[in-house]
């Protein structure tokens, strides 16, 4: 019964993740039939890369940035979800409701507000009497937008999640504590905060490995500019490969990437699973 879903893994992950391996060895543009074997010059060449500091700054950014800003939110939107309120299936719809667009629907979108000639945030500037602002041209400012927009688009996928472990925390825990008179912040800290540690681990885990891999919202608002100054692992590697046509380094990028993916998300799981068993 395993065997399908064993060889179907196998072909589209287990073997292109093994050719990307051997690629990464080579200095093969990505296009040609004829490719030679040069070791680890392509490592090498990585570590020396001026432009692969900001980038994996840039990456851990996205991923620690977006999942910090999408577990408050989601926690936040849960707690005012998880009670008897009118519209409730509305505003639980509202929050979710950007998961279901494309990532680069969504960065689009955003572009048209953040664009410097004709953007909807600059028409509202201008109107206010102000000069027109350029949001997109500073780097680092660049870099947050992009977070928050990520950070927008997937909060609800956190909110569910969040608002799944509410529900199934069992009222008596709450009356017990009322009992002993404890007030809304201490129950949240010694009762809602311990059982909620699966939904935490879960959302964390997801999150981190979404944001570290960022790839559609940047290209759609800067393309990695200005410069290279908002590129993530993923858009690096993806310009490598058609940009430059080096798909030897890019596979080398990749496969550090799916590294550093690996460990920082195993060890957040560990992490947390080890708060599961304490609370």
């Amino acid at each position: 019964m395993y065997l399908p879903a064993l060889v179907l893994f196998g072909v589209f992950i287990l073997y292109p993740l093994a050719k990307g391996v051997q690629i990464s060895f080579t200095n093969w543009n990505g296009y040609s039939q004829d490719y030679a074997w040069i070791g680890w010059k392509k490592y090498e060449l990585m570590f020396q890369d001026k432009k692969i500091i900001t980038t994996f700054k840039n990456t851990l950014i996205y991923g620690l940035g977006s999942t910090l800003l999408q577990n408050l939110l989601g926690l936040a939107y849960a707690l005012f979800l998880d009670r008897k309120i009118r519209g409730l299936g509305f505003v639980r719809t509202i929050v979710y409701m950007p998961v279901i667009i494309s990532p680069l629907i969504m960065g689009y979108i955003f572009y048209f507000m953040f664009q410097y000639d004709g953007g909807a945030l600059n028409d509202l500037v201008v109107l206010l009497g102000k000069e027109p602002v350029d949001w997109l041209a500073n780097g680092p400012r660049a870099v947050w937008i992009i977070t928050f927009i990520n950070t927008y688009q997937y909060m609800g996928i956190a909110m569910i999640i969040y608002l799944g472990g509410l529900q199934s925390i069992s009222k008596e825990y709450y009356e017990a504590a009322q009992i002993e008179g404890a007030g809304w912040l201490s129950q949240f800290a010694n009762v809602t905060w311990p059982l909620l540690a699966p939904a935490i681990t879960v959302n964390v885990v997801l999150n981190i490995i979404g944001g570290l891999k960022l790839f559609d919202v940047i290209v759609a608002l800067t393309n990695g500019g200005p410069g290279y100054a908002s590129q993530s692992l993923s858009t690096m590697m993806y310009n490598l490969y058609f940009a430059r046509q080096d798909a030897g380094y890019a596979a080398a990028l990749g496969n550090v990437m799916f590294l550093v993916i690996c460990f920082i998300s195993l060890f957040v799981l560990f992490g947390l699973r080890r708060r599961e068993v304490r609370a």
